[in-house]
């Protein structure tokens, strides 16, 4: 496979996985295309990559932007934005850990918490539906928390346990 095609087939595929981790396609093939790319790139590199609009890029990069992982970048004697991602892969994963645990776990932690702590008539129903909004509230609460703590880790001998264990 030569680099232009690994390059396109790199690009689709992190484009496809966007929607596991919350951001549409357009969105994640702009965040790869500057996490491969060598300088920062202008909106209209982006545009003449990608084969996207311009309104499109625009706001797919000032979502990134809103995300953490995508920043301006002065470059001397250019008048054009350009634009840089972050391209160490631990911090990659802390950041958009912490915006999803943000933007969606923490969310589903205050239903959790509100549903569970209605009040308790003494109906059977009720009292099914308070046990198992706890319990999930706590699973919730937990796998956020272990979620963030390893990815605030260092690459270590424990966190490369735990990966293993994983896997």
């Amino acid at each position: 496979m030569e680099y232009q095609e690994a390059k396109e087939k790199f690009i689709s595929t992190w484009g496809s996985l966007g929607s596991l981790w919350g951001i549409n396609k357009a969105m994640a093939q702009i965040q790869a295309l500057l996490f491969i790319s060598t300088k920062p790139l202008s909106m209209e590199e982006v545009m003449e990559e990608l084969k996207i609009s311009r309104g499109n890029t625009s706001m797919n990069l000032r979502q990134l932007m809103d995300w953490g992982i995508v920043t301006k970048v002065l470059v001397s004697g250019e008048r054009k934005e350009f634009f840089t991602t972050e391209k160490d892969v631990q911090e990659l994963a802390r950041i958009i850990a912490k915006e999803r645990s943000r933007r969606e776990i923490r969310p589903v932690i205050k239903v959790l918490e509100d549903v569970s702590s209605i009040k308790d008539d003494g109906t059977e129903k009720t009292k099914e539906l308070i046990k198992q909004t706890k319990a999930l509230n706590l699973l919730t609460q937990d796998l956020d928390t272990l979620m963030n703590k390893m990815v605030n880790q260092k690459q270590n001998w424990l966190t490369k346990s735990v990966m293993k264990l994983m896997k």
